[in-house]
């Protein structure tokens, strides 16, 4: 099958494919996302103290309020490939071909190449927000070692029971979230957007070690079912690590990237007029970077 390629989504255009594929992870449903970043981001923090006063006639200066700021840098990527087109052809032919002459939804091939590639994006976003290391491909995520967010803003972090480093299990899951709670800071235990994050293995231990439960009410647990633990609302994170679970505010989590700049756009280029081949280049650039606003009102149990 001939097929010709010769698209630029940039711009507005190029919004709605990147933008839809750095929304796709997961985990940005638990964090407050800051878009058009062109370079960097302010968050700033105040602390108050003493502030109120009984009442008088005059008037009389009293407590202290410091102001202080994180930075939230996003990082420059990019995906850069030479891709045959019959790498994709017979799977976008499969979706053309669907229920014959009433398929009036098949995606076009340009449209289905930016579905691939939005889908590595997102992957790629998803992983790099907890534990990217910052190198090739990745931004530094919170809860990267020495550099990560969570360890340079003084986030708080405690070992899990049976000591650091210990193996999650359905057995011992509901006495990990007991200890993660305890140390949660009176300042923001309920709050509305306190979550629990952790990662898809260690929410199914937890859904396991509630099915061992004879109490537990299994005929809520339906599409509509919202899990939570003592009253805190848990967010599943596919790119966190194992045996590992985080307590934070939605409003205490940032992530950052810019959806419409020059740095931000996507290229397809046909290479068969050109070299003859039957080649297309891919070429996308997006941003991602992630900051805690108030260390110390994050919990990192490992």
């Amino acid at each position: 099958m001939s097929l010709s390629v010769n698209s630029n989504y940039s711009g507005g255009v190029f919004g709605q494919y990147i933008s839809a594929a750095l929304k796709e992870a997961k985990s940005l449903e638990g964090l407050t996302v800051l878009e058009n970043i062109k370079y960097k981001e302010n968050i700033r923090k105040m602390a108050g103290a003493s502030l109120v006063t009984d009442a008088g006639c005059n008037f009389l200066s009293a407590g202290t309020l410091a102001l202080t700021e994180a930075v939230l840098e996003p990082k420059n990527l990019q995906i850069n490939i030479d891709l045959c087109k019959k790498t994709l052809l017979s799977g976008w032919e499969a979706e053309e071909m669907k229920a014959g002459a009433f398929n009036r939804t098949a995606p076009s091939f340009d449209q289905y190449v930016l579905s691939y590639f939005g889908e590595i994006i997102a992957d790629s976003v998803e992983s790099s927000i907890w534990s990217g290391a910052g190198t090739t491909g990745t931004f530094t995520g919170f809860l990267t070692a020495t550099t990560g967010a969570f360890a340079t803003g003084g986030a708080t972090q405690i070992n899990s029971v049976g000591g650091a480093g210990t193996v999650y299990d359905a057995s011992n899951i509901i006495s990990q979230l007991q200890n993660l709670v305890a140390n949660i800071s009176t300042n923001i235990y309920g709050r509305d957007d306190l979550r629990i994050y952790m990662n898809m293995k260690t929410y199914r231990f937890y859904i396991s070690a509630l099915s061992s439960n004879a109490n537990f009410p299994f005929g809520t647990m339906n599409d509509n079912y919202e899990p939570m633990f003592e009253g805190i609302r848990i967010q599943p994170c596919p790119g966190m690590p194992d045996d590992t679970l985080v307590a934070a505010q939605v409003s205490n989590l940032f992530y950052g990237t810019d959806l419409i700049s020059d740095n931000t756009n996507i290229k397809m280029l046909d290479m068969t007029d050109l070299d003859g081949s039957d080649n297309m280049r891919v070429v996308a650039k997006f941003s991602g970077g992630v900051q805690v606003g108030i260390g110390a009102e994050a919990v990192q149990q490992d």
